[in-house]
């Protein structure tokens, strides 16, 4: 058996053009390669109503505990227009010491260099006290519907058990080793319709403007001091980010105004808590202006910590040594597949520097992905000892 290089491997799966949720043959062509390391494999293809079908893959080399998983993700975000490019961005290219192509950084790279780093691990060590899993999703970038989460669902159906998991995602922001996430915020969106009275501008007596009721609901919810923050999470923070009226006349008082916001909060809240806050706000402002209101919700995650134990900090250690950086614990950042994991598994997050990823001219370090493969394969050795 032989080591598959991460360069070649990485290479290759960038060439599938995996726009979120088109699959396009990657996940036959990666069980393929893990089937040739003696992986047991599973395409689970998920679909939900008014959804398009995702293709993920379950793979597991041995049947013993304990079950070292790593999960990552093969879909992409579109490349945005390709004249912007030094290269197409499926058709990988190395400039400078760099691997250039859509979904280098985030995060085929990283799914290339775990591979190979088993493939290492298994020449140096044939029996092992344990099993090695991969979950790979994709439907990442996208709804996140029918990947990972849907995965999830079904091991936990199989009672099949992950005893720790490495999720790949570019974790980095400037050197590789600097960060570990072991947590994140939880992330809400919310949808809100204010419903007023439409009128003439000249008599506004006979109207009511829901753009003044809308105004002073989101002035509120700006001034809200949510908390100072936690050890392990910064503040919670509401962004506003859409704000639409749509009226074609400058002589008609609207009859209904809309704004978008998102809310990352710490673990010091969830999103049910937070519901009952902005709702009560809400109620109280329209009440006050006689107008009506709905607000939809969507939840993408809640906020959710992964206690550093043993494991964690075998896998500090070893990114420290190998990188020659000072490896600290973070939760900042957005969401990540890490949020259906953690429920069934302790689960933390270590992957390549994150500068360019969903960016034109996505590029990885050569050197950063060797490394990467390294600290890989010895997480493994240790894990395993």
């Amino acid at each position: 058996m032989k080591k598959f290089d991460e360069l070649l491997l990485a290479k290759e799966l960038i060439r599938f053009p995996t726009i979120t949720p088109r699959d396009v043959g990657i996940m036959k062509y990666l069980e393929k390669k893990l089937k040739s390391l003696g992986f047991k494999t599973k395409i689970l293809e998920f679909k939900d109503k008014n959804t398009k079908p995702v293709k993920n893959l379950y793979a597991k080399l041995g049947k013993k505990s304990p079950n070292f998983c790593y999960a990552g993700h093969l879909d992409v975000v579109p490349p945005g227009n390709l004249k912007d490019w030094t290269t197409n961005p499926f058709k990988p290219s190395v400039k400078k010491g760099h691997l250039i192509g859509r979904g280098a950084n985030d995060m085929k790279s990283s799914v290339a260099s775990f591979v190979s780093a088993v493939s290492s691990f298994i020449i140096k060590k044939k029996k092992f006290d344990g099993s090695i899993s991969l979950l790979i999703t994709g439907d990442e970038e996208g709804i996140a519907i029918n990947g990972t989460k849907k995965v999830v669902e079904y091991l936990k159906k199989r009672r099949e058990k992950i005893d720790f998991c490495l999720v790949g995602e570019p974790t980095n922001p400037n050197k590789l080793g600097e960060m570990i996430k072991i947590g994140r915020r939880g992330s809400i969106t919310a949808h809100l319709k204010i419903f007023g009275t439409q009128g003439h501008v000249a008599y506004p007596h006979k109207a009511n403007n829901p753009s003044n009721c809308i105004i002073k609901i989101l002035n509120k919810l700006k001034e809200m001091k949510f908390d100072k923050g936690t050890k392990n999470f910064q503040s919670t923070n509401l962004e506003i980010t859409k704000i639409n009226i749509e009226n074609d006349a400058d002589n008609v008082i609207p009859g209904l105004a809309q704004a978008s916001f998102n809310i990352r909060f710490n673990n010091k809240h969830s999103s049910s808590s937070l519901k009952k806050k902005l709702n009560s706000i809400i109620k109280t402002q329209t009440k006050k202006d006689m107008c009506r209101f709905s607000i939809k919700y969507m939840t993408s995650g809640e906020a959710f910590l992964t206690k550093p134990n043993k494991t964690t900090f075998m896998i500090k250690n070893v990114i420290s040594k190998i990188t020659k950086v000072k490896t600290k614990f973070s939760t900042t950042g957005g969401t990540s597949d890490a949020r259906f994991i953690r429920k069934i598994s302790p689960c933390i997050e270590f992957g390549l520097v994150g500068k360019t990823m969903h960016k034109v001219d996505e590029a990885v370090s050569i050197s950063d992905l060797k490394k990467l493969t390294k600290i890989y394969s010895k997480i493994l050795e240790d894990y395993f000892k």
